[in-house]
């Protein structure tokens, strides 16, 4: 007699994160040069802590907070996302959540049914995918033009678009590219997404670090796209914040209470100590992200220099943002980027992220990050030029 499968499908036939299995590999191997996760190594600012801890102290943390979130948070989220985002947002379209990729699993699970299309483009952060696909969704990946440094390509973005076609998801700037799309590039975005009827989602984890000029737009700021937009941040990245697991997302009050119907049983709330901590974060001194955003634009100068003398192993495009980027590996055709990971890894004790993690243009890439100490990149890449005999 048959019996059913003890896990659902949608999840069996999930393989393993590329990014944490390169975690406990590198665990594995002794002195290991780390470059392979996106999490900054400088620590949470302390008037961060000093926040949570005297919140702890007055007895503020020890019950739920409303499913929305504390509402003093929610009403300086709306303060800091018409400053910094354009967004002229009311408390009741905020929805406070654990990290950017609870509300940004929530907000999918909201917008789509069983078989509805999702549009990524590729590569694309591999999270984004696995929300899809345990919501039922199917992600469909439209290419970036990595010739013009990873650029959307709009045309291909509108043909991959159907009859179940539900959304379009982005990560801007991108994981794992490090690219930053124009405000001109999702402007045309834009006009795909109302031509078609479609919902935009968005993932602006890393909306402050841009550099050489580059400016971060928020798509939501557009007012023919009220409505039609969910975007999602995060406290994580901007203040080295990754283990208090604090996000929000703001989106049309109609909308907000069908994601809160999904982010109830994913948290019921956000943690409320980390509630805390964000607020102090927000209505704290600034200069931390300052600080960051000029230690990830010298870390990633000094990563492209270091790349520049492996020309032969690495072709690369300088993000523009974020504090990752993709190499090719070379020669461009045939490369598994598993195995050469893997490789790297064992032999020069070096751990990076295989492209093929980023969707079906990743393959033959591997991602670096340089949220790190410059001591760590150049151990990283004084052993690489030693295992390539460069």
């Amino acid at each position: 007699m048959n019996s059913r499968p003890v896990v659902s499908s949608r999840v069996s036939g999930i393989g393993k994160s590329a990014i944490h299995e390169m975690t406990r590999l590198s665990a594995e191997v002794e002195d290991v040069a780390f470059l392979s996760w996106a999490k900054p190594t400088s620590g949470t600012p302390e008037h961060i802590k000093a926040g949570a801890i005297d919140a702890i102290r007055e007895g503020l943390c020890g019950g739920y907070s409303g499913n929305a979130g504390l509402p003093l948070l929610r009403e300086r989220i709306c303060q800091k996302l018409a400053q910094d985002n354009a967004i002229d947002a009311r408390p009741s379209e905020i929805l406070v959540t654990v990290g950017a990729i609870e509300g940004l699993s929530s907000a999918i699970m909201a917008l789509i049914d069983p078989g509805d299309e999702v549009i990524l483009p590729s590569p694309t952060y591999s999270t984004h995918v696995r929300q899809v696909v345990i919501a039922s969704g199917s992600p469909v990946f439209a290419p970036l033009i990595e010739e013009d440094g990873f650029a959307l390509d709009i045309d291909a973005i509108r043909a991959a678009v159907t009859p179940r076609t539900r959304a379009i998801l982005y990560c801007s700037p991108s994981n794992p590219s490090g690219t930053t799309f124009s405000e001109q590039q999702l402007r045309e975005l834009a006009q795909v997404a109302i031509e078609h009827n479609l919902m935009v989602i968005t993932d602006e984890a890393y909306e402050y670090f841009t550099f050489d000029g580059c400016r971060h737009f928020s798509i939501g700021s557009m007012p023919e796209m009220r409505g039609r937009v969910v975007s999602c941040y995060t406290f994580t990245k901007t203040y080295a914040m990754t283990g208090w697991r604090i996000g929000y997302l703001h989106a049309d009050v109609e909308l907000v209470p069908h994601i809160t119907k999904a982010h109830i049983p994913f948290a019921i709330c956000a943690p409320v100590v980390s509630q805390y901590a964000a607020l102090a974060a927000l209505e704290g001194p600034q200069d931390c992200v300052a600080g960051f955003r000029e230690h990830y634009r010298a870390t990633r100068d000094l990563m492209c220099e270091r790349l520049d003398a492996l020309s032969s192993v690495f072709q690369y495009v300088k993000p523009s943002g974020s504090y990752l980027m993709f190499p090719r590996i070379l020669p461009a055709e045939g490369q598994d980027s598993v195995s050469f990971c893997k490789k790297l890894l064992r032999e020069a004790r070096v751990s990076t992220t295989p492209g093929a993690a980023f969707g079906p243009t990743g393959e033959g890439h591997l991602r670096l990050s340089f949220c790190v100490e410059e001591d760590e990149i150049n151990k990283a890449f004084d052993r690489m030029e030693k295992y390539f005999g460069v």
